[in-house]
């Protein structure tokens, strides 16, 4: 999403890192740490933590939990009524990467609905403005025409090929000048 979105600086997209939103989780211990959230309409700025008092207020628009035999139940009940009652997080996803399970909300209402599929399984973010579906195994955005967003390292590599075709191509066209007597470096 970071490479996607590298020209923008109004979101703030993170893993694993502890929600503050209220001053008594501090004594508590009560923490929640998605395991991935992005925040809209907020700076791109670096933070060891979020912490809502201190971001104006400002809950995830998207929150995707990462589903493991210890985390399931929790992630399906407790997170799940957290985000919807407290944070009230428009869109929430979990993905299984060990069963393929994956299931997505919107907040309608103060209420998740469950998110229908389209025809090719994938679920759509209505903040990210992207679906989210399972490509080799692993949870994937794609694009509103159903283009998968490139990894950046799918994009260099891309890069690189693209660059490997040119130079057969301008090879193969040096060789065809040579045939008939030019020179291409006088081209």
């Amino acid at each position: 999403l970071e490479y996607l979105w590298q020209d923008r600086q109004d979101f703030y997209a993170f893993g694993n890192l502890t929600i503050y939103y209220s001053p008594e989780q501090q004594t508590t211990q009560d923490f929640r740490g998605p395991d991935f959230f992005v925040v809209l309409n907020t700076e791109r700025n670096p933070r060891k933590s979020w912490v809502v008092w201190e971001e104006g207020g400002k809950y995830p628009n998207v929150i995707i939990e990462l589903l493991s035999n210890s985390t399931a139940k929790v992630d399906r009940t407790t997170k799940k009524k957290i985000y919807q009652d407290i944070f009230r997080t428009p869109d929430y996803f979990w993905f299984s990467p060990n069963t393929l399970e994956f299931q997505g909300f919107h907040l309608v209402d103060g209420e998740y609905q469950e998110l229908k599929p389209n025809e090719t399984g994938r679920l759509w973010s209505q903040q990210l403005q992207l679906f989210l579906g399972i490509y080799e195994q692993k949870l994937r955005f794609f694009t509103l025409e159903g283009e998968l967003v490139p990894t950046p390292e799918e994009s260099a590599k891309a890069a690189q090929q693209q660059l490997e075709i040119e130079r057969q191509q301008r090879e193969k066209l040096a060789a065809k000048l040579r045939e008939l007597n030019i020179d291409p470096d006088t081209l």
